[in-house]
């Protein structure tokens, strides 16, 4: 992060830089306000740290005077004294500073609020590009330049990493409907698509709308419905009061429906919620209420819910292992992100906008994508879609160094993908599993299949849970429950 370092002390600022430039931060020092006025009005600064009391201009009148300048808003003002007292905190505030330390400066305090001013800076920044009128400037523009502004115009959630390119005109188009449905946050959502598409970015773009500015539409809340163990799923998702259950916190605790209340719940793999605890998931939603574990007060919810799943959910219920009234009751609102193979229109300048990033972050000389390199990339189906895109370009970046990117630099990775061997390449390959005159149990006979399964793939777990049409954490989880329940009856 560019950092702008403001302190008349020359030892205390000499140490901090030190730190700063320790973490790999960019800083620049100022021995007085005014310095830091002019720095701050000719560069980028996303933090400003400064000391209160300076000769001259003090850091409450430097705050001030940020304030007033246009990009103002590209910066957070963190303040730090020696003289820390509840009326110099109260000015602080009253200023828009985002944090107050005091000195001597506890070197966790400062990562965790240059962590904190990161995640916040990013937000801001990605809601509005957002805003901006490409379309107008991107025909008006060079291609050169055309392509420099639709790599601005990428929403990036958090950073880089997880971003999706909105480069075509179906992405264009869920990005409107999710602006739209921004507007109203009484709709639920569902939203699917195959791994590595950007559901969860969607999501966001649907929680945060396309405004930009200090945020104040309530939290994001998001939870992975496949990493959420049925023992735990009620005092997870609802929260419990204290001493509901044995290893309970003495004070209780919150759930996921407290914590987003006024936000956003974001269900991820919703699909995954085993089958007896989607009724408790539907009522609480029917109802718009629910008690904590051991309470006996009924507790509002006001959310927004979205859900997302990596496979169509009405396969599941014609299954049966979903149910349709809550299918119905989750997908008021419906958004299907298509994979990449079926926009590979893309492909091409979603790679080139992490090769330029990531070429920034490694500090490579990497510019452009080679003919035969954009053909190749064009002709890869891209089953882990825009994720498994990313972190192909992100390794070639760390493995190689040129300003071109060439067929050798990727041609291994794909070839690599496309080579590698299926448990089942035979249509008259089966798996068969006894049936114990004695009895088996359905939960057995399922153990028994996923091992099985598990074993065919050579114990690969993506293999097999594609095999399997569940995710790889989903899988995961199934396979913990079976070596644990394996172990205590050995015990």
């Amino acid at each position: 992060m560019k950092i702008l370092l403001v302190d008349d002390e020359q030892h205390s600022r000499q140490a901090m830089l030190w730190f700063l430039q320790y973490e790999n931060h960019e800083v620049t020092d100022c021995a007085s306000a005014q310095e830091a006025l002019d720095k701050f009005s000719q560069g980028d600064y996303p933090l400003v740290l400064s000391d209160i009391q300076m000769p001259g201009m003090s850091g409450i009148e430097l705050a001030n005077a940020i304030e007033k300048l246009p990009n103002s808003w590209q910066t957070d003002i963190v303040f730090f004294t020696g003289h820390a007292d509840l009326k110099s905190a109260v000015t602080a505030l009253r200023a828009g500073v985002y944090d107050y330390l005091e000195k001597p400066i506890n070197p966790e305090e400062l990562v965790s609020v240059i962590d904190r001013v990161a995640e916040h800076q990013a937000l801001l920044r990605e809601n509005k590009t957002l805003t901006d009128r490409f379309r107008d400037e991107v025909n008006a523009a060079t291609e050169e330049t055309r392509r420099e502004l639709l790599h601005i115009k990428q929403f990036v959630a958090e950073s880089i990493m997880g971003s999706v390119g909105i480069f075509s005109e179906c992405m264009k188009a869920i990005v409107r409907q999710a602006e739209k449905l921004h507007e109203d946050r009484t709709i639920p959502v569902l939203i699917e698509g195959e791994t590595g598409t950007g559901k969860e970015i969607i999501a966001k773009i649907i929680h945060y709308g396309n405004s930009f500015g200090r945020l104040s539409n309530g939290g994001f809340v998001d939870i992975n419905c496949a990493a959420l163990a049925p023992t735990l799923f009620e005092s997870e998702m609802f929260g419990y009061e204290p001493g509901s259950f044995t290893g309970s916190m003495t004070k209780g605790g919150k759930g996921k429906f407290d914590i987003a209340s006024g936000g956003t719940l974001f269900l991820d793999e919703v699909g995954e919620i085993p089958l007896e605890l989607q009724g408790k998931l539907l009522r609480v939603l029917q109802e718009k209420e629910f008690y904590r574990i051991g309470g006996l007060k009924k507790i509002k919810t006001d959310i927004r819910l979205i859900s997302a799943t990596n496979k169509p959910l009405e396969q599941s219920v014609e299954h049966g292992s979903f149910r349709r009234d809550l299918y119905y009751r989750l997908k008021v609102a419906h958004i299907t992100i298509p994979p990449l193979r079926e926009r590979r229109e893309e492909i091409l300048p979603i790679a080139q906008m992490f090769l330029q990033e990531f070429s920034k972050r490694k500090r490579k000389k990497f510019i452009t994508i080679a003919p035969q390199t954009a053909r190749m990339l064009e002709g890869y189906a891209w089953p882990g879609n825009v994720r498994e895109l990313q972190n192909t370009i992100e390794y070639a970046t760390f493995a190689y160094d040129d300003d071109e990117l060439k067929p050798e630099h990727v041609g291994g990775l794909l070839q690599q993908r496309r080579e590698k061997p299926t448990a089942f390449s035979s249509k008259n390959d089966v798996i068969e599993l006894p049936f114990p005159p004695e009895g088996h149990s359905l939960k057995s006979y399922t153990e028994d299949l996923i091992l099985k399964i598990l074993a065919a793939h050579n114990g690969r777990q993506s293999a097999a849970a594609n095999y399997l049409g569940m995710s790889r954490r989903a899988l995961s989880y199934r396979l913990e429950e079976i070596r644990n329940r394996k172990a205590n009856n050995q015990i």
